[in-house]
Protein backbone atom coordinates (compact mmCIF):
# COMPACT_ATOMS: atom_id res chain seq x y z
CA UNK A 1 0.00 0.00 0.00
CA UNK A 2 1.10 3.67 -0.78
CA UNK A 3 1.46 6.31 1.49
CA UNK A 4 -1.11 8.31 0.41
CA UNK A 5 -3.34 4.77 -0.29
CA UNK A 6 -2.73 4.36 3.53
CA UNK A 7 -3.57 7.89 4.57
CA UNK A 8 -6.49 7.32 2.57
CA UNK A 9 -7.93 4.71 4.76
CA UNK A 10 -6.47 5.69 7.82
CA UNK A 11 -9.11 6.41 10.90
CA UNK A 12 -10.52 9.64 10.72
CA UNK A 13 -8.97 12.90 13.09
CA UNK A 14 -11.05 13.03 16.89
CA UNK A 15 -11.99 10.72 19.31
CA UNK A 16 -12.98 6.92 18.18
CA UNK A 17 -15.08 5.17 20.88
CA UNK A 18 -15.12 1.56 18.99
CA UNK A 19 -12.33 1.53 17.01
CA UNK A 20 -10.84 -1.75 17.13
CA UNK A 21 -7.57 -2.65 18.68
CA UNK A 22 -6.65 -4.13 15.24
CA UNK A 23 -7.83 -1.29 14.02
CA UNK A 24 -5.94 0.89 15.80
CA UNK A 25 -2.79 -0.45 15.51
CA UNK A 26 -3.09 -0.92 12.07
CA UNK A 27 -2.83 2.59 11.14
CA UNK A 28 0.91 3.18 10.58
CA UNK A 29 0.88 6.28 8.87
CA UNK A 30 0.53 7.73 13.09
CA UNK A 31 2.62 8.04 15.87
CA UNK A 32 2.16 6.56 19.10
CA UNK A 33 3.18 6.85 22.27
CA UNK A 34 5.12 3.29 22.28
CA UNK A 35 6.25 4.20 18.73
CA UNK A 36 7.72 7.65 20.11
CA UNK A 37 9.70 5.49 22.97
CA UNK A 38 11.06 3.32 20.05
CA UNK A 39 12.58 5.76 18.40
CA UNK A 40 14.77 7.21 21.07
CA UNK A 41 17.94 5.49 22.55
CA UNK A 42 18.62 2.80 23.90
CA UNK A 43 16.61 1.86 20.87
CA UNK A 44 16.34 3.76 17.34
CA UNK A 45 14.40 4.48 14.29
CA UNK A 46 15.89 1.34 12.01
CA UNK A 47 14.10 -1.20 14.83
CA UNK A 48 10.94 1.09 14.86
CA UNK A 49 10.58 1.01 11.48
CA UNK A 50 10.91 -2.81 11.80
CA UNK A 51 8.59 -3.30 14.29
CA UNK A 52 6.01 -1.66 12.70
CA UNK A 53 6.54 -4.05 9.41
CA UNK A 54 6.70 -7.19 11.29
CA UNK A 55 4.47 -7.51 14.09
CA UNK A 56 5.37 -9.30 17.37
CA UNK A 57 4.26 -13.15 17.73
CA UNK A 58 1.95 -13.53 20.77
CA UNK A 59 3.56 -14.51 23.93
CA UNK A 60 2.39 -15.34 27.32
CA UNK A 61 3.35 -12.43 28.94
CA UNK A 62 1.34 -10.30 26.50
CA UNK A 63 -1.38 -12.63 27.07
CA UNK A 64 -1.57 -12.50 30.92
CA UNK A 65 -1.63 -8.63 30.22
CA UNK A 66 -4.35 -8.36 27.61
CA UNK A 67 -6.50 -10.73 29.74
CA UNK A 68 -6.09 -9.09 32.64
CA UNK A 69 -7.17 -5.96 30.94
CA UNK A 70 -10.24 -7.71 29.10
CA UNK A 71 -11.25 -8.99 33.08
CA UNK A 72 -10.42 -5.48 34.73
CA UNK A 73 -11.71 -2.95 32.11
CA UNK A 74 -14.40 -4.69 30.17
CA UNK A 75 -13.24 -4.70 26.72
CA UNK A 76 -11.02 -7.01 25.02
CA UNK A 77 -10.43 -10.21 23.17
CA UNK A 78 -12.44 -13.69 24.39
CA UNK A 79 -10.38 -15.86 27.27
CA UNK A 80 -10.87 -19.61 26.50
CA UNK A 81 -9.80 -22.20 28.43
CA UNK A 82 -7.54 -24.95 26.53
CA UNK A 83 -8.05 -28.27 28.67
CA UNK A 84 -5.50 -30.81 30.05
CA UNK A 85 -2.16 -30.18 32.14
CA UNK A 86 0.31 -30.14 28.48
CA UNK A 87 0.01 -27.70 25.57
CA UNK A 88 3.16 -29.23 23.29
CA UNK A 89 0.24 -32.57 22.11
CA UNK A 90 -0.55 -32.00 18.62
CA UNK A 91 -4.60 -31.43 19.68
CA UNK A 92 -3.99 -28.48 22.25
CA UNK A 93 -1.78 -27.06 19.32
CA UNK A 94 -4.48 -27.31 17.14
CA UNK A 95 -6.41 -25.63 19.41
CA UNK A 96 -4.81 -22.88 20.63
CA UNK A 97 -4.02 -22.17 17.13
CA UNK A 98 -7.90 -21.73 16.61
CA UNK A 99 -8.65 -19.65 19.26
CA UNK A 100 -5.52 -17.19 18.63
CA UNK A 101 -7.32 -17.39 14.59
CA UNK A 102 -10.56 -16.23 16.34
CA UNK A 103 -8.39 -13.26 17.99
CA UNK A 104 -8.90 -15.28 20.86
CA UNK A 105 -6.54 -15.66 24.16
CA UNK A 106 -5.78 -19.61 25.59
CA UNK A 107 -5.49 -19.56 28.77
CA UNK A 108 -4.85 -22.63 30.94
CA UNK A 109 -7.56 -23.26 33.55
CA UNK A 110 -5.38 -21.84 36.49
CA UNK A 111 -4.45 -18.92 34.47
CA UNK A 112 -8.24 -17.83 33.98
CA UNK A 113 -8.34 -18.06 38.02
CA UNK A 114 -5.67 -15.98 38.30
CA UNK A 115 -6.80 -13.02 35.66
CA UNK A 116 -10.30 -13.14 37.47
CA UNK A 117 -8.63 -12.67 41.23
CA UNK A 118 -6.47 -9.77 39.44
CA UNK A 119 -10.00 -8.26 38.49
CA UNK A 120 -11.72 -9.01 41.75
CA UNK A 121 -8.57 -7.50 43.84
CA UNK A 122 -8.83 -4.05 41.36
CA UNK A 123 -12.69 -4.18 42.83
CA UNK A 124 -12.38 -4.40 46.62
CA UNK A 125 -9.18 -1.48 46.26
CA UNK A 126 -10.98 2.00 46.89
CA UNK A 127 -9.07 4.08 44.64
CA UNK A 128 -8.59 1.97 41.50
CA UNK A 129 -12.65 0.63 41.93
CA UNK A 130 -13.44 4.33 41.76
CA UNK A 131 -11.45 5.40 38.75
CA UNK A 132 -12.40 2.78 36.76
CA UNK A 133 -16.12 2.52 38.09
CA UNK A 134 -18.01 1.14 34.83
CA UNK A 135 -20.82 3.18 35.58
CA UNK A 136 -18.57 6.76 35.12
CA UNK A 137 -16.38 5.73 32.36
CA UNK A 138 -15.67 3.36 29.66
CA UNK A 139 -12.14 1.43 28.17
CA UNK A 140 -10.73 1.23 25.04
CA UNK A 141 -11.11 4.50 22.93
CA UNK A 142 -8.65 5.74 20.90
CA UNK A 143 -7.90 9.43 19.17
CA UNK A 144 -5.98 10.92 16.47
CA UNK A 145 -4.97 14.07 15.94
CA UNK A 146 -2.01 16.63 13.79
CA UNK A 147 0.52 17.57 15.95
CA UNK A 148 0.96 21.48 15.01
CA UNK A 149 4.77 21.60 14.75
CA UNK A 150 5.36 19.66 12.35
CA UNK A 151 2.38 18.16 11.00
CA UNK A 152 2.44 14.89 11.31
CA UNK A 153 -0.43 12.32 13.01
CA UNK A 154 -0.16 11.26 16.29
CA UNK A 155 -2.65 8.74 18.24
CA UNK A 156 -3.35 7.11 21.74
CA UNK A 157 -5.74 4.41 22.98
CA UNK A 158 -6.77 5.17 26.46
CA UNK A 159 -7.72 2.10 29.02
CA UNK A 160 -10.43 4.14 30.56
CA UNK A 161 -12.02 7.58 29.83
CA UNK A 162 -14.39 9.00 32.48
CA UNK A 163 -17.90 9.76 30.91
CA UNK A 164 -18.68 12.70 32.24
CA UNK A 165 -16.15 15.62 31.28
CA UNK A 166 -16.49 18.01 33.72
CA UNK A 167 -13.88 19.33 35.84
CA UNK A 168 -10.33 18.04 35.87
CA UNK A 169 -9.62 14.95 33.83
CA UNK A 170 -8.24 11.59 35.36
CA UNK A 171 -6.82 9.09 33.10
CA UNK A 172 -6.28 5.49 34.65
CA UNK A 173 -3.80 3.42 32.42
CA UNK A 174 -3.56 -0.18 34.06
CA UNK A 175 -0.26 -1.88 33.90
CA UNK A 176 0.42 -5.90 35.03
CA UNK A 177 4.02 -6.11 36.64
CA UNK A 178 5.36 -8.55 38.93
CA UNK A 179 6.34 -6.14 41.44
CA UNK A 180 4.23 -2.68 42.29
CA UNK A 181 5.90 -1.56 45.37
CA UNK A 182 7.03 2.49 44.73
CA UNK A 183 10.52 1.40 44.69
CA UNK A 184 9.81 -1.04 41.45
CA UNK A 185 7.70 1.25 39.89
CA UNK A 186 9.86 4.11 39.78
CA UNK A 187 12.37 2.07 37.69
CA UNK A 188 9.84 0.85 35.66
CA UNK A 189 9.19 4.52 34.89
CA UNK A 190 12.39 4.81 33.97
CA UNK A 191 12.72 1.31 31.94
CA UNK A 192 9.82 1.84 30.04
CA UNK A 193 8.82 5.21 29.58
CA UNK A 194 6.23 6.14 31.37
CA UNK A 195 6.25 9.28 32.24
CA UNK A 196 6.09 9.84 28.18
CA UNK A 197 3.53 7.61 27.92
CA UNK A 198 1.74 10.04 30.97
CA UNK A 199 2.62 13.52 29.08
CA UNK A 200 1.74 11.41 25.78
CA UNK A 201 -1.86 11.01 26.81
CA UNK A 202 -2.08 14.51 28.58
CA UNK A 203 -1.41 16.24 25.16
CA UNK A 204 -3.91 14.03 23.71
CA UNK A 205 -6.41 14.00 25.58
CA UNK A 206 -5.80 18.32 25.23
CA UNK A 207 -5.75 18.28 21.51
CA UNK A 208 -8.84 15.53 21.34
CA UNK A 209 -10.78 18.42 23.80
CA UNK A 210 -11.31 16.31 26.73
CA UNK A 211 -9.48 18.13 29.02
CA UNK A 212 -7.00 21.00 30.22
CA UNK A 213 -3.82 22.04 31.38
CA UNK A 214 -4.97 19.81 34.90
CA UNK A 215 -5.16 16.34 32.75
CA UNK A 216 -3.33 14.05 34.91
CA UNK A 217 -2.44 9.66 34.21
CA UNK A 218 -2.66 7.93 37.13
CA UNK A 219 -0.88 4.12 36.96
CA UNK A 220 -3.05 1.15 38.34
CA UNK A 221 -0.07 -1.09 38.71
CA UNK A 222 -1.12 -4.85 39.83
CA UNK A 223 1.01 -6.96 40.63
CA UNK A 224 0.18 -11.06 39.28
CA UNK A 225 0.82 -13.31 42.13
CA UNK A 226 -1.49 -13.34 44.82
CA UNK A 227 -2.80 -11.25 46.88
CA UNK A 228 -2.80 -9.48 43.51
CA UNK A 229 -1.86 -5.95 45.45
CA UNK A 230 -2.70 -2.66 43.77
CA UNK A 231 -0.41 0.50 44.06
CA UNK A 232 -2.33 4.05 42.28
CA UNK A 233 0.80 5.69 41.02
CA UNK A 234 1.10 9.55 39.55
CA UNK A 235 3.93 10.90 37.61
CA UNK A 236 6.13 13.56 39.28
CA UNK A 237 6.11 16.59 37.51
CA UNK A 238 9.98 16.94 36.80
CA UNK A 239 9.45 13.81 35.24
CA UNK A 240 7.05 14.90 32.95
CA UNK A 241 8.88 17.71 31.75
CA UNK A 242 11.89 15.87 31.03
CA UNK A 243 9.20 13.19 29.28
CA UNK A 244 7.85 16.47 27.15
CA UNK A 245 11.06 17.32 25.72
CA UNK A 246 11.77 13.40 24.87
CA UNK A 247 8.63 12.87 22.99
CA UNK A 248 9.04 16.15 20.99
CA UNK A 249 12.19 14.67 19.73
CA UNK A 250 10.61 11.25 19.11
CA UNK A 251 8.22 13.05 17.20
CA UNK A 252 10.67 15.37 15.34
CA UNK A 253 12.57 11.91 14.15
CA UNK A 254 9.59 10.38 12.80
CA UNK A 255 8.02 13.25 10.88
CA UNK A 256 12.10 13.57 9.50
CA UNK A 257 12.60 9.78 8.87
CA UNK A 258 8.76 9.61 7.42
CA UNK A 259 9.82 12.84 4.68
CA UNK A 260 13.12 11.16 3.51
CA UNK A 261 12.47 7.49 3.85
CA UNK A 262 15.63 7.16 5.77
CA UNK A 263 15.05 5.08 9.48
CA UNK A 264 18.77 4.73 10.57
CA UNK A 265 20.53 2.33 13.16
CA UNK A 266 22.52 3.05 15.36
CA UNK A 267 25.73 4.60 13.31
CA UNK A 268 25.06 5.20 9.69
CA UNK A 269 27.93 6.90 8.28
CA UNK A 270 30.77 7.64 11.16
CA UNK A 271 31.87 5.15 14.38
CA UNK A 272 30.29 5.56 17.65
CA UNK A 273 33.01 6.72 20.34
CA UNK A 274 31.85 5.32 23.93
CA UNK A 275 33.47 5.98 27.15
CA UNK A 276 33.46 3.50 30.04
CA UNK A 277 30.14 3.09 32.35
CA UNK A 278 30.71 5.99 34.77
CA UNK A 279 31.12 3.20 37.67
CA UNK A 280 33.63 1.69 35.84
CA UNK A 281 35.41 4.56 34.92
CA UNK A 282 35.62 5.91 38.96
CA UNK A 283 36.46 2.34 39.73
CA UNK A 284 39.74 2.22 37.33
CA UNK A 285 40.36 5.97 38.26
CA UNK A 286 40.67 4.89 41.67
CA UNK A 287 42.75 1.73 41.29
CA UNK A 288 44.82 2.56 38.46
CA UNK A 289 45.14 6.35 38.10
Amino acid sequence: MTAVAAEATAPALGLHTDLSNEAYHADKTSLSSSGARKLLPPSCPAKFRWEQDNPQPDSKTFDYGNAAHKLVLGNGPDLEVVPGPRWDTSKAKGHIAEIRERGGIPLKQHELDMVKAMAAAIRQHPLAAALLDPAYGAPEQSGFWIDGPTGIRRRVRFDWLPSVQSGRLIIPDYKTTTDASNDAMQKDIDKYGYNQQADWYEEGARSLGLGDESAELLLIAQEKKAPYLVNVIGIEFGSRVIAGAKNRRAIETFAECTRTGHWPGYADDEPNYLALPGYAENRDKELYL
